[in-house]
């Protein structure tokens, strides 16, 4: 029997922010936690809308994502995000907690949703508590329209050198649905879920625990797949809402545009992890690491991510040295499966190791592919059909004098 398989369409929305999709309101306001910048936000849903997150693995989970997640087991809604950057309000005690919930309940009471409706976030030093006054003067002062997503892009950023955004469109029962999202995040990147905050907004209709499986299965792709310098913060979170305000039927795995919503919202992850990964703190240029060939799609990840995580093939990168060694060493102590004499290696369009030999090339040319603004490597492995794709940055002098100095 011949299934047929419907076909779907999800188009980028030049200049689409997390406002774009219905029903959204967000701002940024400067409350003095940082010197100039905004540095506190605010997300709001028109309605309670259906959440999903996932959050850091370290051990030391900061007192707001605690809270968040009181805030969702309680309601399974979520309204409003609150954040303030400059301080993570991490590893600061039961005086940290009960900041984090004085938060959400001043977010709450001005706006008048339930406290449970709120998610709180936070990023920046570790170890230093919150100013209460600043952050009150924030909560009582932010404004939030359906046109100030730059403003609230800005209030989350730390080291960032930019705001990272992105927004797809795409068809569910004849319907416009819109995912936006908005991130932040440059150094300390090397997710399970580094100092980094997503956070996407849909009008699409859809359950709770059908848009955390969606969410889940995306940012294993995406921000899971993502190396700046190999470590993971403490405030790490993707939080995703969707109101429903498009109209269409409820989405189910079943339905008939599942496919097409699980891409656009897969593409948005994709966005914000290139961004976040090209922002990497000091960088000059972003590195997409293709495997193919692998017996699982797990050993494609684990390859691509381990060869992007390399400082050794990162330094090569930022002093545009095709030294295809240390791609081989980074692959060789990755713990997934590999046949060395059956492994080609392409750097650009040039093949640079093939069959466990060295293979000739133009260093000439190889030189002037690894001076553009993004370097991709291709490793065919031939023993499967597992694939895998991460993303990462060139380690350069700056990224030392950035964390050198990163408190002062």
């Amino acid at each position: 029997m011949v299934q047929t398989v419907k076909q779907f369409q999800v188009d980028k929305v030049d200049g689409g922010t997390i406002l774009t999709p219905g029903g959204y309101q967000a701002g940024g306001f400067h409350s003095g936690l940082r010197y100039k910048k905004r540095d506190f936000g605010l997300l709001m849903s028109d309605v309670p809308a259906s959440v999903a997150a996932v959050y850091t693995q370290s051990h030391f989970q900061a007192p707001p994502l605690k809270v968040t997640q009181e805030s969702i087991e309680e309601s399974g809604k979520i309204q409003s995000v609150v954040i303030n950057s400059a301080v993570a309000n991490a590893c600061t005690g039961k005086q940290g907690l009960e900041n984090a919930y004085q938060m959400r309940k001043m977010i709450a009471d001005r706006f008048q949703i339930q406290e449970s409706y709120v998610a709180v976030a936070s990023t920046g030093v570790i170890g230093e508590q919150l100013p209460m006054d600043k952050i009150t003067y924030g909560c009582e002062h932010v404004e939030i329209t359906n046109e100030d997503a730059p403003y609230f892009q800005e209030a989350i950023l730390t080291t960032d050198t930019c705001q990272k955004s992105t927004c797809y469109q795409l068809q569910i029962d004849g319907q416009t649905v819109t995912i936006g999202g908005a991130a932040k995040g440059s150094g300390m990147i090397h997710p399970n879920m580094a100092t980094m905050l997503g956070f996407i907004t849909t009008d699409a209709a859809i359950e709770s625990d059908v848009l955390q499986k969606a969410l889940s299965q995306s940012i294993e792709r995406s921000f899971n797949q993502i190396t700046v310098d190999g470590e993971t913060s403490t405030n790490d979170m993707v939080l995703a809402m969707a109101n429903g305000k498009a109209g269409h039927d409820t989405l189910t795995e079943d339905h008939s545009d599942w496919e097409a919503f699980r891409h656009g919202l897969q593409l948005v992850c994709e966005d914000l992890a290139k961004q976040i990964a090209r922002d990497g703190e000091g960088a000059t240029k972003l590195i997409e690491v293709n495997v193919s060939g692998a017996q699982t799609n797990d050993d494609a990840r684990v390859i691509a991510k381990k060869v992007v995580g390399s400082s050794l093939v990162k330094t090569a990168v930022y002093g545009h040295d095709a030294n295809w060694g240390r791609i081989v060493g980074a692959i060789g102590h990755s713990e997934a499966h590999v046949n060395p004499e059956a492994c080609d290696i392409y750097i650009e369009d040039q093949l640079v190791f093939s069959d466990g030999t060295p293979c000739a090339f133009s260093e000439e040319q190889a030189t002037e592919d690894m001076s553009n603004d993004k370097v991709v490597i291709e490793i065919r492995l031939h023993e499967g059909d597992g694939e895998g794709t991460a993303w990462g940055c060139d380690l350069t002098y700056d990224y030392v004098k950035i964390n050198a100095s990163y408190r002062t």
